[in-house]
């Protein structure tokens, strides 16, 4: 993968952490700062689909806790029943 340089100022004492943990693990100071740089990308990328577009149909209301209960039992009773997996 093709990397790009860029400056980034940091607080010392962050800088000191990554010092410490790069030693301890055997990698780079720069392999925690690009994983982290990874980390902060994806944690604010905005994606073009939603993460879950199914939608089911329910009540219209939450449910309680005992309706998921015995709707989870009733599933696995019919999972149960015909022998296979879902």
């Amino acid at each position: 993968m093709a990397m790009k340089r860029t400056n980034v100022y940091a607080d010392p004492e962050d800088l000191a952490i990554i010092k410490e943990a790069a030693k301890r693990r055997g990698i780079s100071e720069a392999e925690i700062i690009r994983q982290g740089i990874h980390l902060a990308a994806m944690a604010h990328r905005v994606w073009d689909e939603p993460l879950f577009s199914r939608t089911f149909e329910g009540p219209g209301r939450t449910v309680a806790k005992d309706e998921v209960r015995d709707g989870v039992a009733d599933a696995a009773q019919c999972e149960g029943d015909s022998g296979t997996a879902a």
